[in-house]
């Protein structure tokens, strides 16, 4: 949220604090969870089912235990997530480049490598969870500005002959 612009992402709830009620009565685990509920694909043809999901509303859920604003170790996850795209972009690249190959070239096999992991599996929670294509919109923003980035650092400290 350092540049603002996902602060729309997630709207409130009118009753946020009954919806938070009936989630802690239901003594749910942090988890993820999907209302109404199949246990099999044999219980999609149910009436009863369909006639559930045709009334709505359908909802994936993340539950998460109790939470503190630090993003200590949310930042420490994204930084080990950060370093294994970096190792399998530097594995493509070095495939590919030899030593004292042009920034260009090295730019543009990372920064495509980087892009794909940031940015291109995130267009998956559009197309099967119904997140707002404008919130998968921004995210492939973020990860674009990642891709560029890592390829810049990636361009500049390649090795040279």
């Amino acid at each position: 949220m350092m540049l603002g612009y996902h602060r729309t992402d997630y709207g409130p709830l009118s009753n946020e604090d009954e919806v938070m009620d009936a989630l802690r009565r239901s003594a749910a685990s942090p988890g993820e969870y999907v209302v109404p509920h199949a246990k099999d694909s044999s219980m999609l043809k149910d009436p009863a089912y369909q006639e559930k999901a045709k009334k709505g509303p359908v909802a994936f859920i993340t539950i998460m235990g109790p939470w503190s604003p630090s993003m200590g170790k949310q930042l420490t996850q994204w930084f080990v997530y950060a370093v294994v795209v970096a190792v399998f972009a530097a594995y493509v690249a070095s495939r590919a480049l030899g030593p004292g190959a042009a920034y260009l070239e090295v730019f543009r096999f990372v920064g495509t490598t980087t892009f794909v992991a940031y940015a291109v599996g995130l267009w998956q929670d559009s197309i099967w969870y119904g997140k707002p294509w404008g919130t998968t919109a921004k995210n492939t923003l973020d990860g674009l500005i990642y891709a560029l980035l890592t390829a810049g650092f990636f361009g500049w400290l390649w090795p040279g002959m």
